[in-house]
């Protein structure tokens, strides 16, 4: 028998991890079992240390802003799950090249050898798939089924070994034209087998629909009869439902049961209990409109939208937990792994505080934190969790999700404007002018006045529209008088108690 080259192994594991992925995709899809991919992905993302990750998410948004232009929601997921796919298919090529030259340096039967690699990788999938909590939380075949593909894998890479070796040695013609033969069967195979599975995951995808009737289907917006109209071109002053942006944690959502899902409420609390759905919405219900940012969103970005929530005050609802003397802060933990904490006594201050199972009057999508989730006005998406599944009462405060990461440790939103929409205006004889318009956001300070400017001239003061809530943002439009050509436009906002938007100024250009 003639040792295959190692160079051999690219080839071979370039196939077999193929036919690896589209397995894996079409269990994902059509039972809901892990999908290593993306799992593997998550898992990388979480033990990096917070300053790289902080680097790889702004890389993320910078990549979503080329490949997607303004629309960054659309683009970043596709991106990280794009990542997951080709980062895993590059380590099975790689992985193809080190079986073989170990392989080479051994006489064992190649199927030993491979197999103990397979079943060492396939309890490494295991124990990550644990770590993100994917094992318990699944169907009862998770576990089998990662440890399965994982080890066929391995196999897989022994038993091409095995074969290529048989056909004798790559220097005599019809040793070459037997291994090149079988190679081009093995791609044949793994091409219809990577093909037919692929697209049968894809056909079994499972998506949420916005099913039932919205409220903005037959309700007016509560600023509807404002003084002054967004500027056509503008974006939605109510965000539509799928146009809603999403950032999270992980590359895919995690499906929730509602039927057997469960609040549970525990930690420093008289007695554990815990809530169903149905439950929670038999509470008297909160409606309001609120802005929701993320703040990675860069300047004139669409990482922000507005919505009307329903659901129900955490104030209200917080004497039903009895709490205990000690406890001051509640650690809310998602089914994604994410957590965030919130002060005890900031709840007891402010009713906006809720868990929102629902917007625009529909149950909240899976992609979106079915079938609860978080809202606190005037901080970042980042504090805020989806997918809650348990509430703990701690006696201290301790860094969230993205704080042990480094990142900002209130998370309160800053002033923030945007220009939409350039268009040309009519104007005086002689003169040229344009209309601009956009959006501007402080939280629930409110915007007190929005500036524009052409190039370097004089900040001119825009006309702001009537928000629909305390918590939203507001539109505005303005007409700046400029010469013909190509003109750079900026907007500055300033936050109800007339403090200046400092820096992240959007600037956009226009020709006129």
């Amino acid at each position: 028998m003639t040792k295959p080259l190692a160079r051999d192994g690219a080839l071979v594991g370039a196939m077999v991890t193929a036919t690896f992925v589209a397995v894996s995709f079409v269990g994902w899809t059509v039972l809901s079992l892990p999908f290593l991919p993306y799992d593997l992905f998550d898992w990388i993302a979480r033990v990096l240390p917070g300053s790289v990750a902080t680097r790889a998410v702004d890389a993320i948004v910078a990549l979503s802003g080329l490949v997607g232009g303004s629309n960054l929601d659309a683009a970043a997921k596709p991106i990280e799950q794009a990542m997951a796919v080709g980062g895993l298919f590059l380590a099975g090529v790689a992985g193809g090249v080190l079986m073989f030259s170990l392989l080479r340096l051994t006489s064992e039967p190649p199927l030993l050898p491979s197999g103990i690699v397979g079943a060492i990788l396939g309890g490494m999938a295991l124990i990550i798939e644990q770590r993100l909590d994917r094992i318990g939380t699944g169907p009862a075949l998770s576990g089998p089924w990662v440890f399965a593909t994982v080890f066929a894998w391995g196999v897989s890479i022994g038993w091409a070994y095995d074969r290529l070796g048989a056909t004798g040695s790559p220097r005599h013609g019809m040793a070459r034209d037997g291994r090149r033969r079988f190679l081009i069967q093995l791609g044949g195979s793994t091409f219809l087998a990577a093909f037919t599975t692929t697209i049968s995951g894809v056909l079994s995808l499972k998506n949420d629909s916005l099913t039932g009737a919205r409220w903005s289907d037959t309700h007016p917006l509560p600023n509807a009869g404002a003084r002054v109209a967004p500027l056509a071109g503008t974006r939605p002053e109510f965000t539509p439902l799928d146009r809603h942006y999403r950032v999270d944690t992980n590359t895919r959502a995690p499906r929730i049961d509602g039927a057997g899902w469960r609040l549970r409420v525990g930690g420093l609390v008289h007695t554990p209990l815990s809530f169903t759905l149905d439950e929670l919405r038999q509470h008297e219900p909160m409606h309001q409109f609120a802005t929701l940012s993320c703040i990675s969103n860069p300047p004139g970005g669409d990482l922000i939208s507005t919505i009307r929530w329903t659901g129900i005050s955490l104030m209200r609802l917080l004497p039903e937990l009895e709490l205990s003397a000690g406890a001051t802060h509640l650690r809310l933990t998602s089914a994604d792994g994410f957590f965030e904490f919130v002060a005890i006594a900031t709840i007891q201050q402010d009713e906006r505080i809720m868990l929102a199972y629902a917007w625009d009057g529909v149950p909240l999508p899976s992609e979106h934190g079915f079938p609860l989730r978080l809202f606190v006005p005037d901080l970042y998406g980042m504090k805020q969790p989806k997918w809650i599944v348990g509430v703990d009462a701690v006696d201290s405060w301790q860094p969230g999700y993205w704080v042990s990461r480094g990142w900002d440790r209130e998370g309160h939103v800053a002033i923030a404007s945007a220009i939409d929409v350039i268009r040309a205006a009519p104007h005086a004889a002689g003169e040229s002018a344009v209309e601009l318009g956009g959006i501007a956001f402080a939280g629930s300070r409110g915007v007190s006045k929005v500036e524009v400017r052409a190039d370097d001239g004089d900040w001119q003061a825009a006309q702001l529209r009537d928000p629909m809530s305390d918590t939203t943002w507001v539109l505005w439009r303005a007409s700046v008088a400029v010469d013909r050509g190509n003109h750079a436009f900026t907007v500055r906002a300033y936050d109800g108690q007339r403090r200046p938007q400092e820096a992240n100024f959007h600037t956009k250009r226009g020709v006129v």
